[in-house]
């Protein structure tokens, strides 16, 4: 299994590691938000191993002979919390090739370690001779068809995020650059957008809330002509909605889709998982969102029920403006696998089984 992540990669490296991958029938997975190193839409492609990880590309993890990680951390998101590769020595045999002297071995005494830049240690594994036949390829094609199948999603209602991903990614242009912050709204967009190429995602790897509006701004500026899509929570949002101004006052033109629960999710969940039914500090009395966003000058229009997301997005796409999609959410719907009230049962199962 090849892991890629990490920074410092360019146009030139993530093609060779694109063809190394093909040389070797490897299957690829991508670190936590660097899903825009290797084509969601190729044939190798496993899924990203991060927060809210396929639980089967997880056990391939697991279950592997051998891991290149080619540029991630192996930090706490990229590792399941250290339970993919055990620390300090792991099951598989691990090859870990990071630009930095200092991460290398900082928790994993792997089988060979390799300071080297991506582009330099990418075009060096493009020249290695692969075998005429390769054992695994079976393996590889396996694992594709698993993230195949995580990308279909359970239907909620009335608001569907996946849906609501599936409807950007098919309305929106095919080098639409999408931003996002931190919450479990971004569960939806890691797991069901499919990223073509290298620059097309934003996002914070250290969790920082708040990422998403600005980013889709610099974007904006950055990428003139380029669609920007930014999704953020409503907590996420509210660390940054000032930023709609700046948005505004130097004509950068990016959609926001806002996911609104009333609630900090991530840490309601957590409450919720760790002790059932006391929820602390995590409920939100919002503001009215349109109502913010047309104060500074921007389009905005209230969506609560799927059907009422397309139109609302090809509108907005047609717009020589910036414009807020402002989403109602039920609060129960915490994850993409699961709701507040499985999270509450299962723990207080796990108290008095």
């Amino acid at each position: 299994m090849l892991i890629a992540g990490g920074s410092g990669w360019d146009a030139g490296a993530v093609q060779a590691l694109q063809r190394f991958a093909e040389n070797w029938q490897l299957p690829v997975a991508c670190a936590f938000r660097f899903q825009d190193l290797f084509d969601n839409h190729h044939p190798l492609y496993a899924g990203d191993v991060g927060i809210g990880v396929n639980p089967k590309l997880a056990a391939r993890v697991r279950d592997a002979d051998l891991v290149l990680a080619l540029g991630p951390r192996l930090g706490e998101m990229t590792t399941g919390g250290y339970a993919l590769l055990a620390a300090p020595r792991p099951r598989q045999t691990l090859i870990h090739v990071h630009a930095g002297a200092e991460e290398l071995g900082s928790v994993y005494a792997a089988d060979l370690l390799l300071q080297s830049s991506m582009a330099n240690a990418a075009r060096a594994l493009e020249t290695l001779a692969a075998p005429a036949a390769v054992p695994w390829s079976a393996w590889a094609a396996a694992a594709q068809a698993d993230y195949q199948a995580n990308l279909l999603p359970l239907p909620v209602a009335p608001l569907d995020l996946a849906e609501v991903v599936k409807t950007v990614q098919r309305l929106a242009p095919a080098d639409t650059v999408v931003t996002n912050g931190a919450g479990n709204f971004s569960g939806w967009l890691h797991r069901y957008w499919r990223y073509r190429g290298l620059g097309s995602q934003l996002s914070p790897t250290s969790g920082a809330m708040g990422y998403g509006i600005p980013a889709a701004v610099a974007a904006s500026l950055l990428l003139p002509g380029r669609c920007v899509v930014a999704f953020t929570g409503d907590g996420d949002g509210l660390m940054t909605v000032q930023e709609l101004a700046t948005a505004r006052a130097h004509g950068a033109r990016p959609i926001v889709v806002l996911v609104d629960n009333a609630s900090y999710g991530t840490i309601r969940m957590h409450q919720e998982r760790e002790f059932p039914g006391r929820v602390s500090g995590s409920d939100l009395v919002n503001p009215d969102f349109v109502g913010l966003a047309r104060a500074f000058g921007w389009a905005a229009e209230r969506i609560e029920r799927t059907e009422g997301f397309a139109p609302a997005f090809g509108a907005a796409l047609a717009r020589d403006e910036p414009t807020l999609l402002h989403l109602i959410l039920d609060t129960e719907v915490s994850t993409t696998r699961s709701t507040l009230s499985a999270i509450r049962a299962t723990a207080l199962q796990r108290r008095h089984p």
